[in-house]
């Protein structure tokens, strides 16, 4: 056998059968994208509930609000906005999730029933390009957390000279900090997700802890001097109108990846409602005490330093200049600044990383496990060189926030098929296998769901290159604040009309809600790769036969 061939036999992903032989995956399956086994469902409510506390704190979400309070909002109104959003996104994740939350499936598998086989491989792929790049963003984030720790023990480390140059986000000790978090954040990939579930309570009391100190200490700082928090709005009338429409709903549009990919983190749910108060309660107000947190340590700046910070990190920073570089105040930045340093760690797990690597090992499942996903997101990440894209292109940013147009109609089109096509019923051994199956549609691919995403990104266009930098009308700037739920609902709606004109099989036959109470499943080494064990129809739904539910008959 050549090296080649020998190399191509170690890449091929393997599984162990029953019967004890080893052979090669599917091209559509593998363990990795498999509905989470019984023994890994380990997170259970309270899992949750901690979890939004957990993969919201991060340094960014402290000046959540600044936005709104730059463009005239008071803080408390910017906060209100981001509040209001994030309410209709946790209740949007907690309906996108389901189907991870009782089939146990991640949302590339997901998006097979409504996109196809081969369909799904462009929402997925949206979806793993999002994530690789706001890990590398994410990354830079830890690389300064990292440098003001450093800083804090070892004054010298701002003499390095700087060779990176002015379209550099990151100096050359920057650069040498973002390497070590680089290293650090790949050590703790190689932990399983279902055994993250400590990880997510040590990082919620990490982060909490040092930013009530943080906020305490700048406060005390500041004399108790917080005048900056009752500065009267510097808009009013229509324009401040449309200002608050326009925040609640990019409050709401912020949350666009964790809306799509919300089966990625519910399927390891030990119940299936086990996440909803999570989703509709936890994440919102964990959103908003961080918000609060962040507007009091600005507010203490603008009495400290005579201007207002609203970056922790260069406030922490400039706590250790001059004359305050004291043994106090640098024992203080570092034990606040390696607090962060954690927390951002298991942000860019939680939010990028885990959604990657389901990702990733859907576009190639024969070769590529969600645990190499994780580690291709992560050279991925290194590789597109992020401290260059942040500093060169403001409208990157800015890119990168429009563009949940294009999630927000994979979202409504997800919706419509689980709740009105599938009526909560998805058969998933189909879901892994080309033939037999209902989600073949025309060689893989669905052609109402790829119409009904046109149609739904189409309004929502213009301002979409408005927001690149393309001359545009007032009214579609404005029409471009409610950019997410219009794609949304566009796309839930033009996808049931195609479905009413031209049904899917088997739509004709799905009458009444379907969704089993739970799903059970367990790979027996058949044709098929799946046994049935359990599947408890709620009271009152259509009980489907064994054999129709194996051949795809629904």
């Amino acid at each position: 056998m050549s090296k080649l061939s020998r190399l191509h036999q170690l890449l091929i992903v393997k599984r162990t059968e029953r019967d004890g032989i080893t052979r090669p995956v599917d091209m559509l399956d593998n363990d990795s994208i498999r509905p989470t086994p019984v023994q890994d469902r380990k997170w259970n409510q309270l899992t949750y509930i901690m979890f939004w506390f957990s993969a919201t704190a991060n340094v960014s979400n402290l000046y959540t609000a600044s936005t709104g309070m730059a463009m005239g909002l008071t803080m408390w109104e910017a906060i209100a906005c981001s509040f209001s959003g994030q309410i209709l996104a946790g209740s949007l994740m907690a309906l996108n999730g389901r189907a991870g939350a009782m089939y146990r499936i991640p949302f590339p598998v997901l998006c097979r029933s409504s996109f196809g086989h081969w369909g799904a491989l462009w929402p997925t792929f949206n979806r793993a390009a999002m994530s690789v790049v706001w890990n590398g963003v994410n990354t830079v984030q830890g690389a300064q957390c990292l440098y003001v720790f450093l800083h804090a023990i070892f004054p010298s480390i701002e003499n390095i000279p700087d060779k990176m140059g002015s379209k550099s986000a990151l100096t050359s000790a920057q650069m040498m900090c973002f390497f070590v978090y680089w290293i650090i954040n790949c050590a703790f990939l190689v932990v399983p997700v279902p055994k993250m579930r400590a990880l997510v309570y040590i990082k919620v009391v990490i982060y909490f802890a040092a930013a009530f100190a943080m906020v305490g200490w700048t406060v005390s700082l500041a004399g108790g001097s917080l005048k900056t928090l009752n500065n009267p709005s510097e808009v009013q009338g229509t324009e401040k109108s449309y200002l608050i429409f326009k925040f609640v709903f990019l409050g709401l549009a912020s949350c666009g990846t964790f809306i799509s990919n919300a089966s990625d983190l519910q399927r390891y749910a030990t119940k299936p409602n086990d996440v909803l108060i999570g989703q509709i309660v936890s994440f919102p107000l964990s959103n908003l005490l961080i918000a609060v947190l962040g507007n009091l340590i600005a507010s203490a700046s603008k009495a400290i330093f005579g201007e207002l910070i609203w970056s922790p990190l260069v406030f922490l920073d400039k706590l250790m200049e001059g004359e305050r570089y004291t043994s106090g105040n640098r024992c203080a930045c570092a034990f606040i600044a390696l607090a962060f340093v954690y927390s951002t760690v298991f942000s860019a797990i939680f939010e990028n990383s885990i959604p990657a690597g389901n990702d990733i090992a859907a576009l190639l499942p024969k070769y590529i496990t969600i645990k190499r996903g994780f580690f291709i997101c992560a050279v991925l990440s290194y590789a597109i060189c992020p401290w260059y894209l942040l500093s060169t292109a403001s409208i990157f940013i800015t890119f990168l926030s429009s563009y949940q147009i294009f999630l927000s109609a994979i979202a409504g089109i997800l919706i419509c098929d689980y709740y009105l096509i599938r009526r909560g019923l998805l058969n998933i051994p189909s879901l892994y296998v080309c033939r037999p199956s209902p989600y073949r549609y025309y060689h893989g691919f669905n052609p109402r769901a790829f119409l009904a995403y046109i149609v739904a990104v189409a309004p929502n266009f213009y301002g979409f290159l408005f927001q690149m930098g393309v001359k545009a009308p007032l009214g579609i700037q404005r029409f471009y604040y409610v950019a997410y739920p219009t794609g949304l609902f566009i796309g839930f709606g033009a996808y049931w009309l195609t479905c009413l004109a031209s049904p899917p099989e088997g739509m004709k036959e799905v009458s009444g809600w379907m969704e089993p109470k739970d799903f059970v499943e367990d790979h027996d080494g058949s044709s098929s790769g799946y046994t049935i064990h359990a599947v408890e129809v709620e009271k009152g739904a259509v009980e489907v036969s064994k054999e129709a539910y194996d051949k795809g008959s629904f």
